[in-house]
């Protein structure tokens, strides 16, 4: 017997990963639950342990490569510490024909799928034009128009309907698609992808993307495969700017109160103890001005028209890790002291950076913080992290020349923006989020006491 182990399904719409590492070669004996390959996805790397005992007969891709969900990964045999039949013939003739002949098939290589060919319509039933928006790329609807193509009535092959190129050009010849069209999911994550895609892809006036200009004409160029988090963060980032109407509510906190406190703090700190930077503060605060103002706790889901308050505070913290921004969350930051917060964040973001980040670990977030102050500069307008509502961005706190009771005094000034989805918050409740977070940062005690 042979065990064709495939991509599970890894959960939070992941549907492809990059092999990273494998930790055995064909012809290796391996045991159950041993670690078998390392796949980077969207959202972190993973290590996936082997699930049967047995010999490696086949693995399907080398390192850089990318799988699909539900791609063979590899193929184990049942002769656990017994050599592959490629590296082998002999294992295999002494197994007797049947486990022969099942191990030769297992080791084959996978031919490609071949694309129907689609047959001459013969009394063919018209095609109705779905309603909605029809799922198809901006360059496919620009062929439609070359062909004098009438895209809405054009049956889409393509993931969830979409209409491919091939669908329009068969259209065009008067053939009839490629039978099996995919089925649009009835609920979940994968309808509301299919279904924003359709609508950006057809709905937005004037858009329509032209292809790039060969750029190797003017000098010379290095290309990079857009991959993995790269590749997540730039799906996540344009879903959110077209989806999302954003807006960014300024301000500035005085934390001069704060930044004494933490001085002292850092002088009684023993020099183990975890660095006390202003992010934990502004966390707690963050959690502050959540309760007071819960329409930044909250997702909208635009198909049942509902808006989903959380009743939880997940912050997520944007970490640069050098392969691509990741979000690794800390929970429940409303019940925990500024200690706990400061351990927490302190792993997640060392994890973050070392790689070794769990898919637990990026979820359940409600709210965003995007902290640019160690890099330098006063301000930033953040992107925000869809499905959430909000995001805070910090600049870098720095003293500044301030009017208090009619003179001119030195603060510190910490600057902050709020950017927010429009469609669930206004500018006032933006205002007051703002406002008690200032509250709570201005006076370090009310973290203690209130937060």
């Amino acid at each position: 017997m042979v065990y064709e182990f495939k991509l599970p399904d890894l959960g939070e719409g992941i549907r492809e990963g990059e092999i990273l590492k494998w930790h055995v070669a064909e012809g290796e004996a391996i045991a159950e639950d041993a670690p078998l390959v390392e796949v980077e996805t969207d959202k972190a790397a993973v290590t996936i342990p082997s699930p049967a005992a047995g010999t490696v007969v086949r693995l399907a891709g080398a390192v850089g490569d990318i799988i699909n969900v539900g791609d063979v990964v590899a193929v184990i045999g049942d002769g656990a510490g017994a050599p592959a039949a490629a590296a082998e013939p002999e294992a295999a003739a002494e197994a007797g024909p049947e486990v022969e002949a099942e191990i030769a098939e297992a080791a084959a290589p996978v031919p490609e799928k071949e694309t129907p060919v689609p047959e001459p319509a013969v009394d063919a039933p018209a095609v109705v034009p779905v309603a909605g928006p029809v799922p198809a790329a901006p360059a496919t609807r620009r062929l439609a128009r070359e062909l004098e193509v009438d895209i809405n009535a054009v049956q889409g092959t393509g993931p969830g309907g979409r209409v491919t190129p091939e669908d329009v050009r068969a259209f065009a010849e008067g053939l009839v698609p490629a039978a099996g069209a995919f089925e649009i999911p009835e609920s979940g994550e994968q309808r509301a992808e299919i279904e924003m895609a359709a609508t950006a892809a057809s709905a937005i006036p004037f858009l329509d993307i032209e292809p790039l200009p060969d750029f190797g004409q003017w000098g010379e160029i290095e290309e990079e495969d857009l991959r993995s988090i790269r590749r997540k963060v730039a799906h996540k980032m344009v879903t959110s700017m077209i989806l999302v109407p954003h807006v960014a509510h300024m301000d500035e906190a005085d934390v001069t109160l704060l930044e004494e406190f933490r001085a002292r703090e850092k002088a009684r700190r023993g020099p183990d103890e975890p660095k006390l930077t202003l992010l934990p503060f502004v966390m707690k605060a963050v959690a502050a001005g959540l309760k007071a103002t819960p329409s930044f706790n909250a997702s909208l889901d635009p198909f049942r028209e509902k808006i989903v308050y959380k009743k939880y505070y997940n912050i997520g913290i944007a970490v640069d890790t050098g392969r691509g921004l990741i979000v690794p969350v800390v929970r429940k930051v409303d019940c925990k002291s500024i200690s706990q917060i400061t351990a927490d964040l302190n792993d997640v973001a060392d994890r973050a950076r070392a790689n070794e980040l769990t898919i637990e670990d990026l979820r359940g977030g409600t709210f965003t913080i995007t902290n640019v102050g160690p890099l330098g500069g006063t301000a930033l307008i953040p992107t925000i992290n869809y499905p959430e509502v909000a995001i805070l961005g910090m600049g870098r706190a720095q003293e500044k020349p301030v009017v208090r009771d009619g003179e001119i005094v030195i603060r510190t000034i910490l600057p902050l923006t709020l950017a927010f989805d429009h469609r669930v918050a206004d500018g006032a409740d933006a205002a007051r989020f703002v406002t008690e977070m200032i509250r709570h940062l201005s006076d370090p005690s009310l973290l203690l006491l209130e937060a």
